[in-house]
């Protein structure tokens, strides 16, 4: 019942047990590798999403920048030829040229979307994106795309592609006529130390632009600029039939007309004689925007077509006035025009394939897949993890039960390794500890059972002549006396030896050390043994050369550990062996000093030669004191060795004998 009882207890103080309770999760190292698994893949999928997203937006920004450049280049092309004639009859060389130079597949279509001329080369054309390109229409150019014109200028306030000139460009004869005189103009120019150049504007008038940007140097010269700004009879032609058309757009508003100069500005010409910036009747000088207020800039090229400048009507100078006059010029400009250049069309700009410039869009669509993908990735990590954690946490807790059943008493049991790697090695090293620390509890069970029996024997044989003596069956003489104290000393002999072990295993075995000279030791202990020796008929002999090495040691300790050697060996001897003690210096020259006791006894089986250091262990299972002592003869040996900073070995073959080798560290020897 006592028994059944403790082993209830036991159970229920298991069951108990707080360490037996399991974690929780966030505590675990499953739940911590969880969460530094789940951390890492996050920040990497934002890390990873985030430079995907800026490479990419960085590549597709420089594409779309060189594309701009090509469209831009395409754009302006196609707009010059719109400006020079009047229908697209015959573009589709020009649009066969742009896009093998570009390699891009480039379109146009009439407003309607009807084919006007297409670069694809495939049998069936891919259809067009919904969207255009880009509009190319002359009379109202995209200031985004527009490119600057031959003549280095861009696009006018009103939009007009400053190419389209329509009635304003020059006849042959009457550019070749005018080219003539602006270079008279710029020889004259020159020999008077001013550096100028002919340019030829869209309509083909020149004009004399000096070098530096600085008219006011050709006004104390002989080079009469004033020739060049004469307008010719077709270009005061359109002019007229320009300021009529504004004039009837004045009307219209209940205004009073007005007269164009050359520049398209109105009001009183300049009166100076020579231009700043002569050129033809084109608006190459932005007009006023509808929205500002224009300022009427009077320069040198505002020279009436004659000598004598026609009667100009001049309206009241306000803002309003100013507005309307640039609306209706800009109107009648374009109406103007309307004739002369090509008509509206739309551009469509893309590859072969039919795609058009590539962009990033950062859609609903495309937002839901970078989190699904991001999803995916956490994930496939936390199943990793978890499949990764559980097969790391699984021996661990097989470890920590394992561990936990020790404590509470019951018998060590391995757990199975599941590899080579950390945790593999840590349950090996359980094992170890597991199956060390069972041997120790066999050594301790079976160290209890052996002092036990060892104080049995001498015990019962004191108190079996004791209780003889009393009843009067053995007289108290002599011999019983010394049987007694046999007996006794046996005790003592066996105390004594424990309290050495014991002493040396808690590390408070007291030693005196002192110079010992190791062939005087040998010599005392064979002398102490002798007699012993001689009863057994065993010879007991010391070789030793003279003088011997010396060391520092302990000699009654020293004496204790070589007299339990040679106790040993005559008591394994038979009669007739021979037991010898030697001692030499260690020939690697370390200082070290070796003690060999050697006999030709019975030996030692090689499966026992590894316990005979154990404490009671005797190669005499019956543990007959006759042939065996009290089994710590040995242990003590290598404890006070070990004490010296030495070590013991033993070497035997059966039937032939033993050698057992003391090697202490010793000092150098002394002179002859």
């Amino acid at each position: 019942m006592r028994r059944a009882r403790g082993g209830n207890d036991r159970s229920d103080r298991r069951r108990e047990t707080p360490g037996r309770a399991r974690l929780p999760l966030r505590r675990s190292l499953l739940g911590r590798l969880l969460a530094v698994s789940a951390l890492v893949a996050a920040c990497s999928v934002a890390a990873t999403a985030w430079i995907a997203v800026q490479t990419t937006s960085g590549a597709i920004k420089q594409e779309q920048g060189q594309n701009l450049t090509a469209d831009a280049r395409i754009y302006d092309t196609l707009l010059d030829y719109a400006a020079r004639n009047p229908t697209w009859d015959g573009v589709g060389a020009t649009v066969r040229e742009l896009a093998r130079e570009s390699g891009r597949r480039v379109a146009l279509t009439t407003q309607g979307r009807q084919p006007l001329a297409d670069s694809a080369t495939a049998a069936t054309a891919p259809a067009l994106p919904p969207q255009a390109s880009a509009v190319v229409d002359p009379l109202s150019v995209d200031t985004v795309l527009a490119a600057r014109g031959t003549d280095g200028q861009g696009a006018a306030a009103d939009r007009i592609d400053p190419r389209a000139v329509g009635p304003f460009r020059l006849s042959a004869a009457d550019s070749k006529t005018l080219r003539r005189t602006a270079d008279d103009k710029v020889e004259c120019l020159n020999r008077a130390g001013i550096a100028s150049d002919v340019v030829v504007g869209a309509s083909g008038r020149p004009r004399v632009q000096i070098v530096g940007n600085d008219p006011e140097r050709a006004l104390g010269t002989r080079c009469d600029l004033a020739a060049l700004d004469t307008p010719t009879r077709s270009e005061q032609k359109a002019l007229d039939a320009l300021t009529g058309l504004a004039d009837a757009c004045l009307k219209r508003q209940g205004r009073e007309g007005v007269q164009l100069n050359s520049d398209l500005s109105w009001g009183d010409p300049a009166s100076s004689t020579v231009p700043s910036e002569p050129g033809p009747l084109v608006p190459r000088v932005p007009l006023p925007a509808p929205a500002p207020v224009p300022v009427p800039v009077p320069t040198p090229r505002d020279a009436p077509v004659q000598d004598t400048a026609p009667s100009v009507v001049t309206p009241e100078r306000t803002g309003e006035n100013d507005r309307a006059i640039a609306s209706c010029v800009s109107a009648a400009r374009s109406e103007q025009l309307s004739s002369y250049v090509a008509s509206p069309a739309l551009l469509f700009i893309g590859d072969e394939g039919g795609a058009t410039l590539p962009g990033f869009d950062l859609s609903p669509t495309n937002t839901a897949r970078i989190a699904g993908a991001a999803a995916l990735v956490l994930a496939l990590t936390v199943g990793a993890s978890v499949f990764a954690g559980a097969r790391l946490v699984r021996p661990l807790h097989a470890l920590t039960g394992a561990a936990q059943r020790m404590r509470d008493g019951e018998q060590p049991e391995s757990v199975p390794v599941s590899g080579d790697d950390e945790v593999g090695r840590l349950a090996a090293a359980f094992n170890d500890m597991s199956a060390h620390r069972a041997r120790l509890e066999e050594q301790r069970k079976a160290m209890v059972s052996d002092v036990a029996h060892e104080l049995r024997t001498p015990l019962s044989n004191i108190r079996g002549w004791l209780e003889a003596a009393q009843d009067g069956l053995a007289d108290p003489d002599p011999a019983f006396v010394s049987s007694l104290l046999e007996e006794a000393v046996l005790l003592q002999h066996i105390i004594d030896d424990l309290q050495d072990l014991a002493a040396a295993d808690a590390g408070v075995l007291r030693l005196h050390p002192e110079s010992v000279e190791i062939r005087e030791l040998l010599s005392q202990v064979a002398a102490a043994h002798q007699a012993r020796a001689e009863n057994a008929g065993v010879t007991l002999a010391v070789t030793a050369t003279a003088p011997g090495p010396t060391l520092r040691a302990d000699p009654v300790r020293l004496r204790q550990a070589v007299g339990n050697l040679v106790s040993n060996a005559v008591r394994h001897t038979p009669e007739g062996g021979r037991v010898t003690l030697r001692a030499y210096a260690h020939e690697e020259g370390d200082g070290a000093v070796l003690v060999e006791v050697t006999d030709t006894g019975t030996g030692i089986p090689p499966e026992d030669l590894p316990h005979v250091f154990d404490r009671f262990w005797r190669a005499e299972k019956s543990r007959n004191r006759r042939t065996g002592g009290s089994g710590l003869g040995l242990a003590i040996v290598r404890k006070l060795v070990e004490a010296h900073g030495g070590t013991v070995d033993a070497t035997s073959v059966e039937g032939e004998g033993s050698t057992f080798v003391l090697r202490l560290p010793g000092t150098t020897p002394s002179g002859p």
